[in-house]
């Protein structure tokens, strides 16, 4: 990818065809890495958020949950909730991957991602394959529209049968109660969703729920698929 960015600025490095070829190398690339990192759990929320707030300390706790359940713990590298997720990754000793990419208040990767689990990305669409590929369970922390930008669409593609089912949960239960009444009392009584769709979402604030509830999907899973 290095041969790719010091020839951007060439115009000709610039035409569909060859934007082509980078986006092949950074899928090459973040598969390559992504498979080495096992099981793991994709965790979002705000790069905005500071450590002085309650939600940065709820992704460090659900984070090292997690981690100790032997899952490692990818986030997009960012500050805010990112970084406490990673922050609380490291300090169990976890493997701790960040997807990085170049934004407004993600420009440099936070400190707490492993060197080899620290990916770099240009194209949004790459970075969300990435996301969804490798992980056994999403977990949402309070976030702007990038967070809901991937929520809603880790809810489509289990709903239209596009991925395996993973758990989905949603922690800040004050935060997401809003969202979900319009949910349940507009789109559900319009009739654009189905009941059973509120079922692909859980809301908790409890940490141990979270980590459970990925262990267990994942051990169940994994037994069916054995047979």
């Amino acid at each position: 990818m290095k041969e790719f960015k010091e020839l951007e600025d060439m115009s000709i490095f610039k035409t569909d065809s060859w934007r082509v070829l980078r986006i092949i190398s950074e899928f090459v690339e973040g598969f390559e890495t992504m498979t080495k990192l096992g099981p793991s759990v994709s965790i979002f929320g705000s790069a905005r958020l500071p450590p002085t707030s309650p939600y940065y300390e709820m992704a460090v706790t659900v984070a090292q949950h997690i981690s100790q359940k032997g899952f490692a713990i990818i986030t997009g590298g960012g500050p805010g909730i990112m970084e406490a997720a990673n922050k609380g990754t490291q300090a169990v000793k976890g493997k701790s991957c960040g997807l990085c990419i170049d934004l407004p208040n993600e420009s440099e990767p936070n400190p707490y991602i492993d060197l080899k689990y620290n990916l770099s990305f240009r194209y949004f669409f790459v970075r969300k394959v990435m996301f969804i590929r490798y992980a056994q369970g999403y977990v949402f922390l309070p976030g702007g529209v990038g967070t809901l930008d991937e929520l809603f669409e880790a809810v489509t593609l289990i709903q239209t049968n596009k991925v395996h089912p993973f758990p989905i949960y949603l922690m800040g239960s004050s935060f997401w109660a809003g969202l979900i009444d319009w949910i349940k009392n507009t789109l559900l009584k319009e009739g654009t969703i189905s009941e059973e769709d509120l079922n692909l979402i859980q809301i908790t604030d409890d940490p141990a729920v979270v980590a459970n509830g990925i262990e267990r999907h994942y051990q169940r899973d994994r037994t069916q698929r054995n047979f």
